[in-house]
């Protein structure tokens, strides 16, 4: 199964703005994740079409099951 953690973001058009890493760290810490957030926002580490991220919508887990299927 494929995790990915994906950290939503505002940009200044108050537009949502997701970041996707692979693999996430288990258990999730989410007062890590939080502050990691901040420093993005803080340095101005990233940017969108609308601008600078300027605050924190939230963070989730995804979780995907493939199944690959034999053709003949």
């Amino acid at each position: 199964m494929a995790k990915q953690i994906e950290l939503q973001f505002l940009n200044e058009e108050n537009r949502t703005v997701t970041i996707s890493l692979e693999d996430p760290v288990d258990p999730v810490n989410p007062a890590e994740i939080s502050a990691a957030m901040d420093t993005v926002i803080s340095e101005n580490a990233l940017t969108s079409s609308g601008g600078n991220l300027v605050a924190k919508k939230g963070a989730r887990i995804v979780e995907r099951t493939v199944t690959e299927i034999a053709l003949d």
